[in-house]
């Protein structure tokens, strides 16, 4: 049989006593760290334990095992052992976030081999929670790598959820893959510093100019997330670059539009260095630089053509007059929707009045732009 257990975000206090009875009736224990850092100490600890309250059973003959990414995601050896064996893996925070366990769950499940998850506390949820800000106003989450290529998604990310109001949690790159064979532990895994995260953005800032980010940005960092040294620290950009960063995990916020209660909840429960500002009135909609466009060169467009059916079409004024009255109606809704938020209203109301200035312009030749 096949068991998947999450030890929590704090590997010394999360592990439950029903998962310790499957470590103890386990012949082979996974310990994988590529979801998270599990400790050196843990594992040494947990051997301890069930060296000491085995029962009948010897623990001599319970194998642990330290593997990779691929291990997990190769799966082979894992599943053909739980056929016959019981098999367990240990994953950082709750197991089926990782979508890597859901794939290994479905080919268990196609090869009619048994297993059991066992849920823990989660890192992202643990996240929300002590940022104070509220869970539903999160949008989609993303991962920073040290690498330019992904700070582009990441920004992108951003901007989305922002513009509709949204935070964004950016989770940061762990690797503890230090070319070791399989089955060895590595102490000195690699942790994304919220420093270099930062200057990434600001990187991409120059080049695509949507989020208006600058060091007046406001952002949160979670360090160590339920680790004693844990910190939760909250400010502008330009304060949170003074923070020395050691070790991780780490995780960054980049709030949008905030609650009364978000802006209590970050005073009061989190290392504040700066007021909350709202970072949504900072970003730059294409919809707002289409309108701020389209909708006075339209209307310039629409007067112009105006005076061209008046000196040029003067015997046919009456029958183009009403067309152009039209043209402005919908330029006058554009402006309205536009001032209400109803951008996408705006943008095809816009498009309707270009629409009969073009018809005009084609039929009689005559260019108003």
């Amino acid at each position: 049989m096949l068991y998947i257990i999450g030890i929590g975000i704090n590997e010394f206090e999360s592990l439950s006593l029903g998962s310790m009875e499957i470590l103890k009736n386990s012949d082979i224990v996974y310990v994988e760290r590529f979801t998270g850092f599990i400790s050196d100490e843990f594992v040494k600890n947990l051997s301890y334990i069930l060296r000491n309250t085995s029962g009948s059973r010897s623990t001599n003959d319970i194998e642990i095992k330290f593997i990779k990414r691929w291990f997990i995601e190769d799966g082979r050896e894992i599943l053909k052992n739980a056929r016959n064996s019981n098999v367990c893996i240990l994953v950082y925070g709750d197991p089926l976030v990782a979508t890597t366990y859901n794939e290994l769950l479905v080919r268990a499940r196609k090869q009619s081999i048994e297993f059991k998850v066992v849920h823990s506390s989660s890192g992202i949820l643990s996240l929300m929670g002590e940022s104070g800000l509220q869970p539903y106003k999160f949008g989609k989450m993303v991962t920073m790598m040290d690498d330019p290529m992904s700070s582009i998604t990441v920004y992108n990310t951003i901007y989305e959820n922002m513009c509709l109001g949204l935070h964004t949690l950016i989770l940061t790159e762990y690797n503890n893959d230090d070319g070791k064979n399989n089955f060895q532990s590595s102490s000195n895994p690699f942790f994304l510093s919220p420093s270099r995260v930062i200057d990434l953005l600001l990187e991409r800032e120059k080049e695509i100019k949507l989020l208006n980010l600058s060091v007046e940005t406001y952002g949160l960092v979670a360090t160590k997330i339920g680790h004693k040294e844990s910190t939760f620290s909250s400010g502008k950009i330009k304060s949170l670059l003074k923070l020395e960063y050691d070790g991780g995990p780490n995780s960054i916020i980049i709030p949008g539009k905030l609650h009364f209660t978000e802006v209590d909840s970050i005073k009061y429960l989190t290392s504040m260095f700066d007021d909350p500002t709202d970072n949504t009135e900072r970003i730059s909609r294409l919809a707002h630089r289409m309108l701020n466009k389209y909708i006075p060169n339209t209307k310039a467009a629409v007067d112009n053509m105006y005076q061209l059916i008046k000196t040029e079409l003067s015997g046919l004024s009456k029958d183009y007059t009403p067309v152009i009255e039209n043209a402005e109606n919908y330029l006058l809704d554009a402006q309205i929707f536009y001032n209400q938020g109803k951008l996408e209203l705006a943008i095809l109301s816009v498009g309707y009045a270009e629409g009969l200035i073009d018809s005009i312009r084609f039929q009689k030749n005559m260019n108003p732009w």
